[in-house]
């Protein structure tokens, strides 16, 4: 008989509330299965490279809270009982509390601690969280892979924004679908969902950073979890057909567990995602959910006791780790140790007890705090912050903390780079294509004898470009932003520079410079320089020898690099420019590295390799400031970028080498 026939339809109600109460029954393994997606990405976040795709952590919290928001929705509507007001009152509950607790302790870290431009940006995102929109914000300002994502206190709150959007959404298309058939509703969500996976894996190779933080391309990871409250909320048999129920179960339990370690522990940054490799994950928790219980090992497992206690408390933990990471980078002027990271990481989960036991629970006590008083709450909250956010905003990151001599050097965060870069014209930007080069760019042939030099890589390369220019009146300069100069250069993250850098190598076939300088950011990992892995380089120099074989190949290494910049540590440091002090690098020896590689490609292929860390570093620590006449300047006016007069005194302590090269 069919189930939804209009006859039946009193002992059909009494059967699906059986279901349901079934269905809503405490499952201690879900909770488990929170810890297991909460620990890899705070390992993650902390650096440690065992768990390099411990950001899948996220993936599992989509798919859970895809299956358990859902299950609560269609069984209320079920029972005729939902209310839109009450669903987002129960999110207020669970989600804001917490939340603010941790902005409001972050915010007078950040006020003592960040510097006006991180100050500016911490600003922005507290009123990009209140509003539900962090992952909009952290789009447009940042990649979640790149190194000033490490320094974002509130960078984790993108998923929480994903959600909440999702959760918008939803109910809505719940409500608006409810009158027609089941299967209709199923259908047309499926659909939805396909559609947003396959934009995903379209969008993991074109515009990545889009792709990982947008609701479009994330929302078929929450419609998983969904999609499995229908199935256990409506199916009409079980899928057991082959085997034993038990050994059906213990299988696929087992499979999707180890799905999920797959993804944690093989998953890097340079994975495409969340395309079809974010299935691997997804689907691993899916079949969770599905298939164990507490009659099943990787079920009991995932009950077990101090699993159990920290999924409790998984929420709180996600929310803490991250501001806490973020600061302990700010405050420390090495890198901080192994030991440090994981004591920090550790620090999450007491204080998560914390705040779960003292805010979280009580919130959610609807004897305690009324609807009303959620609400309230919730109101007030959200524009407090956002008046806050806005105030930060609008004064440049409170920057009136500061001594005028310390906002001098902090003002260099904002460093005119348009001429010094020629920015626009020989240095383009991401958004520009190989065609935007000016003419200025080139010199193709030599004027009374000088020398014929081309310029060719990413930032570095353009930041240098100042000083190079100022010797060599005829430099032809090819640069673009986080291009570097290699071929078969990984297309995922920077699609950009594939038509860029074939377009030099054109240039180079028909210039056929004297001398060609090859600079850039090379510790980069996208570069893969690194022991055992020169291929990209190798190749290049092949490739330019066969279509230039008297041009001089030189390799200029890595500039030193500071985090989270320069002029910022100086001032935390209380170091003035004109001291010509030097300060730790942190990334020194990820330099040192990559430029042994470079220095052993160069030896053995007869080119020229030039140190920079051997010109302006002291063991571990590198000059810090510049003088050009009566003035000072930061040798980098970031983390790593060359001022006019840094640009300037490096060209002069490598022409000798240039020229002796030639």
């Amino acid at each position: 008989t069919d189930i939804y026939t209009p006859c039946c339809a009193r002992r059909i109600n009494a059967y699906k509330l059986a279901i349901i109460r079934k269905r809503m029954k405490y499952r201690p393994e879900i909770d488990g299965l929170r810890a297991i997606a909460v620990i890899p990405v705070i390992l993650f976040h902390a650096g440690f490279s065992t768990f390099s795709g411990g950001f899948v952590g996220v993936d599992v919290f989509f798919v859970i809270s895809g299956y358990l928001i859902t299950t609560i929705i269609l069984s209320e509507m079920e029972q005729d009982r939902f209310s839109i007001v009450g669903f987002y009152e129960r999110r207020a509950r669970r989600i804001l509390p917490a939340l603010f607790l941790v902005m409001l302790v972050s915010l007078p870290f950040a006020w003592f601690w960040l510097p006006p431009s991180d100050m500016k940006s911490f600003s922005q995102s507290l009123v990009a969280v209140s509003s539900f929109s962090s992952n909009i914000l952290f789009w447009l300002t940042s990649g979640y892979w790149e190194a000033a994502s490490e320094l974002k206190p509130l960078l984790h709150t993108w998923s929480l924004a994903v959600e909440e959007q999702y959760y918008v959404l939803f109910p809505l298309f719940l409500m608006l679908m409810w009158n027609y058939r089941k299967r209709w509703i199923l259908g047309a969500f499926v659909l939805i969902a396909g559609v947003s996976l396959v934009t995903a894996q379209w969008g993991a190779y074109h515009h990545p950073s889009a792709t990982f933080y947008l609701l479009p391309t994330r929302g078929w990871e929450l419609a998983i979890g969904a999609g499995i409250a229908f199935y256990f909320l409506y199916r009409k048999q079980a899928i057991h057909t082959l085997l034993s129920y038990k050994l059906v179960d213990e299988a696929l339990g087992l499979l999707g567990f180890l799905m999920i370690c797959y993804g944690v522990f093989v998953f890097d940054e340079n994975t495409p995602f969340p395309g079809f490799y974010a299935l691997v994950p997804t689907i691993g928790t899916g079949m969770i959910i599905l298939f164990s219980s507490s009659q099943t090992i990787i079920g009991r497992l995932l009950s077990s006791k101090p699993l159990v206690a920290i999924g409790l408390i998984s929420y709180s933990a996600y929310l803490w780790h991250q501001p806490l990471l973020v600061f302990a980078r700010y405050r420390s002027i090495t890198d901080p140790s192994e030991f440090t990271y994981a004591t920090i990481a550790f620090l999450a989960f007491p204080l998560a007890y914390l705040s779960w036991k003292y805010v979280e629970k009580p919130f959610r006590n609807r004897n305690e705090i009324s609807k009303k008083k959620i609400f309230l709450f919730s109101v007030i909250g959200s524009v407090g912050f956002i008046v806050i956010g806005l105030a930060g905003h609008m004064t440049n990151g409170f920057d009136d903390r500061y001594l005028d001599n310390q906002r001098v050097l902090l003002d260099f965060s904002s460093y005119d780079r348009k001429e010094a870069y020629r920015e626009g014209r020989c240095f383009l930007d991401p958004d520009q294509k190989y065609s935007d080069f000016k003419n200025e760019c080139f010199y193709p042939s030599t004027e009374n004898g000088e020398v014929s030099v081309m310029l060719w890589g990413d930032s570095h390369a353009g930041a240098l470009s100042y000083g190079l220019r100022k010797i060599f009146r005829n430099l032809t300069q090819l640069t673009a932003s986080g291009c570097t100069p290699l071929i078969g250069y990984d297309p995922t993250k920077r699609p950009h520079c594939i038509d860029i850098n074939n377009y030099v190598l054109s240039k180079i076939e028909q210039f056929k410079p004297e001398l060609l300088v090859l600079h850039a950011n090379w510790s980069d990992p996208l570069n893969k320089i690194e022991i055992g892995s020169k291929e990209g380089l190798l190749l290049t120099i092949t490739y330019i020898r066969s279509v230039s074989p008297k041009t001089k190949i030189i390799i200029i290494g890595g500039v030193p690099q500071w985090k989270p910049s320069l002029p910022e540590l100086l001032v935390k440091n209380n170091i003035e420019l004109k001291k010509m002090a030097y300060v730790y690098s942190k990334a020194y020896k990820k330099i040192r590295l990559s430029d042994s590689v470079l220095s052993i490609v160069a030896s053995e292929n007869k080119l020229t390799f030039i140190s920079l860390l051997d010109l302006f570093c002291k063991d571990e620590e590198c000059l810090s400031s510049v003088k050009l006449g009566s003035t000072y300047e930061p040798f980098a006016w970031d983390y790593a970028h060359l001022t006019k007069s840094s640009s300037s005194l490096v060209s002069e302590r490598i022409l000798p080498i240039l020229m002796q090269a030639k």
